[in-house]
């Protein structure tokens, strides 16, 4: 057997868009990444490719004919297919981006983007998706050390026995961190997800939300048991994090 026959196949990304220049763009960027590629140039079609080649990540526009990129996911979910997706957004769109974490995505990018950018996040859902259970981006409820336990679908979250308050941004700043454990999440991106485009504030608008939580949380920053500060870039979380299936019961 020789080394080449020893390899892992490369991953087969699909990609959906209805704009040629993007796929014309994309699709050979994503060959020369060490990718391979399917694409295709609207929503039906690309249940179509799903169905038939079973991609490893699908990068799935918001905006197409015949079905559109939130369309095909929730017809995925609802068939029980967990292939990873990655939606491509339109900048500023805050209902945009909610709903795409909401309806089982595990990750967007905002249009127009760097490809680099788009290889970063699609080998980021591939290491955290390589995983035993049900991937975090669609698992109800997730369970970190020290008894963390965050109810997605109630909006809870405990610690042990004992309840949390938290702030509903608090909230979206755990879940999110924990969904993406073990990556470096800039403090622009947070800002992002947090106040989207529409509001004028800061990244040390983050950094506060951090410290909330982390009181919340009864954390040390210098020894940080969750959540991690990578200085002049963002957060980590470092704890351990698992799906559950069904919802907490007290």
């Amino acid at each position: 057997m020789t080394a080449d026959d020893q390899q892992e196949p490369q991953p087969l990304v699909l990609v959906a868009d209805d704009e040629p220049d993007v796929l014309g763009a994309v699709v050979p960027f994503l060959e020369r990444s060490g990718f391979r590629v399917l694409a295709a140039s609207d929503g039906l079609l690309a249940l179509d490719e799903i169905h038939r080649h079973n991609p490893d990540v699908c990068v799935l526009d918001v905006l197409m004919p015949g079905a559109d990129g939130r369309q095909v996911l929730r017809r995925l979910r609802q068939e029980e297919n967990w292939v990873p997706v990655l939606l491509l957004t339109q900048v500023g769109e805050a209902v945009e981006r909610a709903m795409a974490l909401e309806e089982g995505a595990d990750d967007y990018l905002n249009k127009p983007f760097d490809p680099h950018e788009l290889v970063a996040r699609i080998r980021a859902v591939l290491r955290r998706t390589r995983t035993d259970g049900p991937p975090l981006a669609t698992a109800p409820v997730l369970v970190s050390s020290f008894g963390l336990r965050v109810d997605r679908v109630g909006r809870r979250a405990w610690m042990g026995t004992r309840e949390l308050v938290i702030t509903p941004k608090g909230f979206t700043l755990l879940e999110y961190l924990m969904v993406h454990k073990d990556e470096l999440i800039e403090r622009s991106r947070l800002l992002e997800i947090l106040w989207g485009f529409e509001e004028a504030v800061g990244t040390r608008a983050v950094d506060s939300r951090v410290a909330e939580l982390r009181r919340v949380l009864g954390e040390d920053a210098a020894e940080p048991r969750w959540i991690a500060t990578v200085q002049g870039r963002g957060y980590r979380f470092v704890g351990e994090v698992r799906g559950e299936e069904g919802q907490r019961t007290i």
